[in-house]
């Protein structure tokens, strides 16, 4: 088989932050398996699969810990993508925290802080940084969550984050036309992933949609023609709202 047709994105570097679990573990698989050189990252790497994604796949894997909150963290990261690979073709912005549930009168100034420099400083150091590196034609994706979209009771601070990323995605894309590199905007649904677990850990897994099903959609609209691009991409499982 055509490698161009079996493996679409072959040589492409592409950077996934929150890479150790869930959607982001799903999208460095499926990267992979369209070819990709993969730089990861987690603040914890102990779920980092560097072996399994490098034998599976037959693609290099450069694996490190950051902290997507910390400018010097991200800095260390993508120097080490720079003397590796020495350009990012494609990044995931995938990092992300809810925090526990809480309404706006219970939530903790600490709560609310980690989830804005998580999900939304983070999205802002991650591309900054990773931009004087992108030729273009490269693509961005960030994961806002359908959050970004509509409102969720106790978790006001997870909404105003990925508000606020939509607002920054959007803006990015405008700056980046110039340079054709794609900036979408991915907003899937209720997602069966750990981070449940911080809020609703009893929620009905069974009517949600896979991390799989999502990175297949992400792969799907990174390789669209020349001159084409997904700017939002919404998915949500056929069952409807949880």
């Amino acid at each position: 088989m055509n490698d161009q047709l079996s493996r679409p994105l072959l040589q492409k570097v592409a950077v996934v932050t929150g890479a150790s679990r869930g959607i982001g573990r799903a999208l460095a698989a499926a990267l992979a398996g369209a070819g990709c050189q993969l730089a990861l990252c987690a603040r914890n790497t102990k779920f980092l699969e560097q072996v399994e994604l490098a034998g599976r796949f037959g693609v290099p894997v450069l694996v490190a810990e950051c902290d997507v909150r910390a400018e010097d963290s991200v800095s260390r990261f993508f120097d080490a993508i720079r003397e590796r690979y020495g350009r990012v073709d494609i990044l995931v912005n995938n990092a992300g925290v809810a925090g526990p549930m809480a309404t706006v009168e219970q939530m903790t100034l600490a709560d609310w802080q980690d989830a804005l420099e998580t999900n939304l400083t983070g999205t802002f150091l991650t591309t900054r940084a990773a931009l004087p590196l992108m030729p273009r034609g490269g693509a961005i994706v960030n994961n806002l969550s359908i959050a970004a979209k509509r409102p969720f009771t106790g978790e006001s601070a997870y909404v105003a984050a990925k508000h606020g990323a939509k607002g920054f995605t959007d803006t990015l894309r405008e700056e980046l036309r110039e340079r054709e590199i794609r900036v979408i905007a991915l907003m899937p649904g209720a997602t069966n992933t750990d981070l449940w677990n911080q809020f609703w850990p009893e929620a009905p897994r069974d009517r949600m949609m896979s991390p799989q099903t999502v990175a297949q959609a992400v792969i799907h609209a990174l390789t669209l023609p020349a001159g084409a691009g997904v700017e939002e991409l919404v998915l949500a499982p056929v069952s409807g709202s949880l």
